[in-house]
């Protein structure tokens, strides 16, 4: 069926696999897969969150109806960010949790992610056998087991506090002033409360959703706001976040940005002369700038290289026991704070080294030079496989050749969108520049 891609099951509203018919379905199986059998009815809950989206209000009904048919008991967040339904599922004993949001993607789109017990996204193992049983159809609980469902009022409250401890003991933000855009999304209500709590002067974008504006000329995908924001009210600092508040970017009281790679290159370094950078190793994506890898070699420390998706980030830090990683997107994952990618607590981590440092944004948001990157993306009919295209495998191996020990390429369909991401690196502008227009032009010829 190929319903799950690189972050949950995504896709337009009501169309294709986003349907409520769907996500009753998907409810339904994961409900039966994660209860415990041989265990009371009120031993099985499931804590949903969601962002902004109007679509939203339809899916959390379906998965409510598919979960309570197979005997869960539903805990309804309301809007949290992504990480609060890991820490709460965790923190709650649930059996799984599940988030609504399509993260960075327009209001149009939608999407359901899972997380289990431990509060860490689902392995490609547990959404395969989910999978199956969307495909097979699961048997519903008998009438007495059927579970319930109720609205609790304290979760994002639970989220806020817990935030606040990730920050040093003792250490205020008195004297910052910060921008915070929320994308109107999920963050809308936490992210300004937690700041200001902090001692920050906040000044808010992005913090009105209507269903319809997440995302929409704000958040992490479109700085430009923000930047006109920091500048504009004199903010030392702006943070820039998604629709789910899972990645981030850091801009400077000029407004200038920062990626994900460069907070990882900060957070790696100041985490290593601390002796708390686990295996002297930092995870991140093959998307990562080169230039990543230079600095952290140069100060003894390896990175470790993962497919792209942030949950494959988190399977391989688990795996070795690292606790720092990321995506050059913004997300931001340090396994001793939460289980996936939040971009607020790494927001928070940015604003305690500016107190710490008593240095401004802009002299901690540029730890190496970057290697000139370019990063094309071409859209395509969902179904449609133009990597499978001879000409467009001929034109791609044309530019490894040409590449070959002066950058790298990497290309790929996106696991989120309908897109096919073409990206080089290379020391030579011409070069790079022509490496990518060649072999994106031959992809929009296949499609």
């Amino acid at each position: 069926m190929g319903l799950f891609g690189t972050d949950g099951v995504r896709g337009r509203a009501n169309e294709g696999d986003m349907t409520a018919e769907m996500a009753l379905r998907l409810g339904a199986a994961a409900g039966r897969y994660f209860r415990r059998e041989g265990t009371g009815l009120a031993a099985h809950r499931v804590v949903i969150g969601k962002d902004t989206r109007q679509s939203g209000y339809m899916l959390e009904n379906a998965l409510t109806a598919g979960l309570t048919s197979t005997g869960m008991n539903v805990l309804l967040l309301g809007p949290v960010p992504t990480p609060a339904v890991g820490l709460l599922a965790r923190s709650m004993r649930a059996d799984l949790g599940v988030m609504i949001s399509a993260s960075h993607n327009p209001a149009d789109d939608n999407g359901i992610k899972f997380f289990g017990p431990d509060g860490f996204k689902l392995s490609d193992e547990a959404e395969e056998e989910i999978e199956r049983m969307v495909a097979d159809g699961v048997a519903p609980a008998d009438a007495p087991n059927i579970g319930r469902a109720k609205r609790i009022d304290d979760g994002l409250g639970r989220y806020i506090e817990y935030a606040k401890t990730t920050v040093p003991p003792g250490m205020t933000l008195e004297g910052l002033k910060v921008v915070i855009d929320c994308a109107n999304g999920a963050a809308y209500r936490a992210a300004p409360d937690v700041l200001s709590e902090l001692g920050a002067d906040v000044v808010t974008v992005g913090v009105n959703p209507n269903g319809r504006n997440i995302n929409l000329d704000c958040g992490s995908t479109a700085t430009g706001t923000c930047a006109e924001a920091v500048v504009s009210h004199g903010a030392d600092v702006g943070i820039s976040l998604d629709g789910d508040a899972d990645r981030v970017m850091i801009l400077d009281a000029d407004g200038n940005v920062a990626d994900g790679d460069q907070l990882m290159a900060l957070f790696a370094a100041r985490w290593a002369s601390e002796g708390r950078l686990r295996g002297d190793t930092l995870v991140a994506t093959v998307m990562s700038n080169l230039g990543l890898e230079r600095f952290l070699g140069a100060r003894g420390l390896h990175l470790h290289r993962t497919r792209v998706g942030d949950r494959y980030v988190v399977e391989a830090m688990r795996a070795h026991g690292f606790n720092l990683g990321g995506e050059q997107s913004g997300h931001i994952v340090m396994t001793d704070h939460a289980t996936t990618g939040d971009g607020l607590i790494a927001g928070l981590q940015f604003l305690a080294e500016m107190v710490r440092t008593g240095k401004p944004a802009a002299d901690l948001m540029h730890s190496f030079a970057r290697v000139p990157q370019r990063l094309e993306n071409v859209r395509y009919e969902r179904g449609a496989a133009p990597l499978d295209r001879i000409e467009v495998k001929s034109a791609i191996a044309d530019a490894e050749g040409r590449l070959d020990g002066n950058g790298r390429l990497l290309i790929r369909a996106s696991g989120t969108e309908p897109l096919i991401r073409v990206m080089a690196e290379s020391e030579d502008p011409a070069l790079l520049n022509d490496v990518v227009e060649t072999v994106a032009g031959a992809v929009r010829a296949a499609v």
